[in-house]
């Protein structure tokens, strides 16, 4: 199909789609003159994966660029995937690990135990967990990570059923912005079900629990 054609096809101005050809984020159309290009099913789906990118990660140029880099180089699903994890969450390079509590959890669920921006986000986190005072007890880290192992084996079972890298992208960088909105609603509803179930009635409009007989107003929070 010639430019027109796709742009028609996937709904993307032929300015939008020039542009993405001259970053390098839409490989060129195989040339038929000196004016005019053929493009396939496989441009459709790139453009698709940039428009996924852009709209619902709000990745910049340079970040799509890098990770269309990996897909047109053949890179491994694994790879392409810790890409888009570092791309999509901000996770910064990958580093060792650094605290016990990061070690024990690795351990605990038997995870390989490699640098990875997603280890050191989490080494981070419990860094300033700790330094605000509210350090996790590995009880509780064993019970968290427990939970978020099992919804990893989902997450990456869908992952596994994209036919091609394109796919893998834009499914894998929607899923990890829905899922983990997703997981963040369950655990608030869990939280105001769990408290109704204690305390016999729902917390108010901000998430304050109501005064009550069983709990005194000097113990109610926010």
């Amino acid at each position: 199909m010639q430019l027109r054609e796709l742009s028609g096809l996937t709904g993307v101005p032929i300015a939008s789609i020039k542009f993405y050809l001259r970053e390098g984020l839409l490989p060129p159309g195989r040339r038929l003159t000196a004016t005019r290009s053929d493009y396939g099913e496989a441009h459709a789906r790139r453009i698709a994966t940039i428009q996924t990118l852009r709209g619902v990660n709000d990745l910049s140029i340079a970040q799509i660029r890098a990770i269309t880099a990996l897909i047109d180089a053949g890179a491994s699903r694994v790879e392409i995937m810790k890409s888009l994890q570092r791309e999509v969450q901000s996770l910064g390079e990958p580093v060792p690990g650094r605290t016990e509590a990061g070690n024990a959890v690795v351990a605990l669920r038997g995870w390989p135990d490699v640098p990875t921006a997603a280890r050191g986000a989490l080494d981070a986190h419990l860094e300033e967990m700790d330094r605000l005072g509210i350090a996790v007890p590995l009880s509780a880290l064993d019970v968290y990570s427990r939970a978020v192992d099992l919804i990893a084996h989902v997450d990456l079972d869908d992952a596994a059923s994209a036919e091609n890298l394109d796919a893998l992208v834009a499914r894998v960088a929607v899923g990890m912005h829905m899922r983990r909105e997703l997981v963040l609603k369950l655990l608030a509803l869990a939280q105001t079900s769990r408290s109704i179930a204690m305390y016999g009635r729902a917390p108010g409009p901000n998430g304050a629990l109501p005064p009550g007989p069983d709990v005194p107003t000097s113990q109610v929070t926010a």
